[in-house]
């Protein structure tokens, strides 16, 4: 039988509206599954999702680890 190991996720929540920002960031919340300001969105915490989320860290805000 296999394991079932228990993965590390994080949520964010959207703060900020992504008008007037360059594309690429707009893109990058896309991806990260938010698109208006107030949506939470729950991903696995992998380094490429925290790159994500560097990136775009003054519109979006870590609701919990």
């Amino acid at each position: 039988m296999a394991k079932t190991e228990s993965k590390a996720t994080v949520t964010i929540r959207q703060t900020a509206s992504p008008i007037r920002r360059k594309a690429d960031q707009r893109a990058t919340l896309i991806g990260l599954g938010l698109n208006r300001v107030g949506r939470q969105s729950t991903l696995e915490d992998t380094p490429s999702v925290r790159g994500m989320i560097a990136k775009v860290h003054h519109m979006v805000e870590v609701v919990e680890k």
